[in-house]
């Protein structure tokens, strides 16, 4: 019997906390592609295209959505028919296409992604600093699961190549981004940049493990 001195694992709570938190993103979704007259899969296609000018493969996009190739294409045919992407032969290899976002897919997406839902109520509920430390908590396992192989690498600053972190001694904008030529603070790190160039691998674990320090050696100020 579970009670407040017996509980279950710490980490088995939070994946249970996670579990609620995910069936009302999903419910958001579904909101979302409603009101943009899509599905969820078609809207989370758009989303990875979006920013990338030079498009994706329908390999890339089945790997962002942790789809299989032909439940990927199915969708991408679905949004080519309503003009919201443009496939576009790959030269030298006659049976590659790559897919890019038109401006009516964009349009469309932009009209999803203004509805807010419950997970964003949810989310501005909390304060400011908690906001800014559940950011943090979720690059790392994000990270964790993209270097694990189990996701692609995602377009956020720990894996690009642009991102220099605890480089300045001003505690509010500690980072630096060298696209921009700019520091920014740690609530200013991004999970999804369309100015993102994945780093090599041993460049992003030294990244990496320079943003580990930084974070140990402000958390102990």
């Amino acid at each position: 019997m579970e009670t407040p001195l017996i509980a279950t694992p710490l980490h088995n709570r939070l994946r249970e906390g996670l579990a609620r938190m995910g069936v009302a993103l999903r419910s958001d979704d579904w909101l979302r592609a409603r009101d943009a007259g899509l599905n969820p899969t078609q809207m989370t296609i758009l989303e990875a295209l979006e920013g990338r000018e030079n498009g994706l493969s329908v390999t890339e996009i089945a790997l962002n959505l942790g789809v299989s190739q032909p439940s990927a294409t199915d969708s991408i045919n679905a949004l080519e028919r309503k003009g919201y992407v443009v496939k576009q032969p790959v030269p030298g290899d006659r049976r590659a296409v790559t897919v890019c976002i038109t401006d009516a897919g964009r349009q469309s997406f932009l009209t999803g992604d203004a509805v807010e839902g419950a997970a964003d109520q949810a989310i501005r509920a909390l304060s400011e600093a908690e906001q800014a430390d559940l950011l943090i908590s979720l690059i790392k396992m994000i990270r964790h699961m993209q270097e694990a192989g189990v996701i692609p690498v995602q377009r956020m600053c720990a894996s690009c190549r642009y991102f220099r972190p605890f480089v300045h001694a001003d505690k509010t904008r500690p980072h630096q981004c060298d696209f921009v030529n700019a520091s920014f603070g740690q609530r200013d790190l991004r999970i999804e940049c369309r100015e993102h160039e994945t780093a090599p691998p041993l460049s992003r674990a030294a990244t990496w493990e320079a943003f580990q320090g930084g974070l140990s050696t402000l958390h102990a100020t």
